[in-house]
């Protein structure tokens, strides 16, 4: 590999040739996350409340965490998003409007002991969750 005076050229095709052997380096170039993403690579989208769900949790933990199964105005895919806390999922009800975001697992994966549940709801008909949990708001009829 030439390392002389006029060699940058060269330096650079050679680096940007072995950066594709990293896989996010090329997973990033090919937009592999946006392609898998539900969300297509934004922080948060918005969508309607098809139905409410219990999912069971992974061994060696046992309970049902409460979840709503959602379907994304933006492009009509449909995902399962957690109701975080204790009684979040009283607030929300079938065709309400929500807003969700990634829940923050490990490289955009499910987070603790939820089977395949990468989202979770924030707003509900554009009041926060954490504020109508808290009593500080009403909910609004749609």
């Amino acid at each position: 590999m030439a390392k002389g005076e006029f060699a940058a050229r060269k330096l650079e095709s050679d680096r940007q040739k072995w950066n594709w052997k990293n896989p996010r380096y090329k997973r990033k170039k090919l937009g592999m996350d946006k392609k898998h993403n539900l969300l297509e690579g934004s922080p948060q989208g918005r969508g309607i409340v098809i139905e409410k769900r219990g999912v069971t949790a992974k061994q060696p933990n046992s309970g049902i965490r409460k979840c709503v199964r959602v379907q994304l105005i933006k492009n009509g895919k449909q995902l399962t998003a957690l109701a975080p806390k204790d009684g979040a999922i009283k607030f929300i009800d079938e065709h309400d409007e929500v807003i969700v975001e990634g829940i923050g697992g490990a490289q955009g994966g499910p987070k603790g002991d939820l089977w395949g549940v990468k989202y979770r709801v924030t707003h509900v008909n554009n009041q926060a969750l954490e504020m109508l949990r808290s009593g500080k708001k009403e909910k609004v009829k749609r």
